[in-house]
């Protein structure tokens, strides 16, 4: 025995026919947007977003009627939307003016966040508090949730090991001091 046929109309009849839909006018439409936007990857997206929308509106899509050139003109419009879009940036990056030169780090700058990024992350968290934020323990201690104890440990842990990994570079500590780090 076979299955009863949905009611014309039902959600079974929308899907199968919005499926033959998009496979029938997929290619043609992609086709056609490429050919006003020159931009395949564009046409693409903007069609594929278009389809989207139609489907989620295809209880009232007239698939008899015209809804090829419904998702064209949607698709056109999501074009048209991004263009502008790209144009308002752009706009705003042009009156920005151009970029900041900064300036490469320091060579001694890189030897020390090296260094840094080898030392467990509580020490490394309580030396750069201490040292580059300039906080006391006890507000190191406060900001990290631990005792003062652990944080003076972990400074003289952290520093031990900073000079173990920094030791034959040019910020040895055993024969220049540590450079001054501007804050901010």
């Amino acid at each position: 025995m076979q299955p009863p046929e949905e009611p014309r109309g039902g959600r079974g009849a929308d899907e199968h026919g919005f499926d033959a839909f998009y496979a029938a006018s997929v290619g043609r439409l992609i086709g056609q947007l490429y050919a006003m936007t020159g931009d395949l990857a564009e046409a693409q997206d903007v069609v594929q977003e278009a389809f989207v929308r139609a489907w989620e509106r295809r209880a009232e899509l007239d698939l008899n009627g015209a809804p090829e050139a419904w998702v064209r003109t949607v698709a056109w419009r999501l074009a048209v939307s991004r263009w502008r879009r790209v144009r308002t940036a752009l706009a705003f990056a042009r009156r920005q003016g151009p970029p900041i030169t900064v300036p490469p780090p320091e060579p001694h700058h890189v030897l020390l966040v090296q260094a840094l990024r080898q030392i467990p992350e509580a020490q490394r968290r309580a030396v750069v508090l201490h040292h580059l934020c300039d906080l006391t323990v006890e507000q190191v201690a406060a900001e990290a949730d631990c005792p003062v104890g652990t944080v003076k440990a972990r400074l003289s842990r952290g520093r031990a090991a900073l000079a173990r990994l920094l030791a034959e570079t040019e910020l040895d500590p055993r024969t220049t001091p540590l450079p001054e780090v501007r804050h901010g």
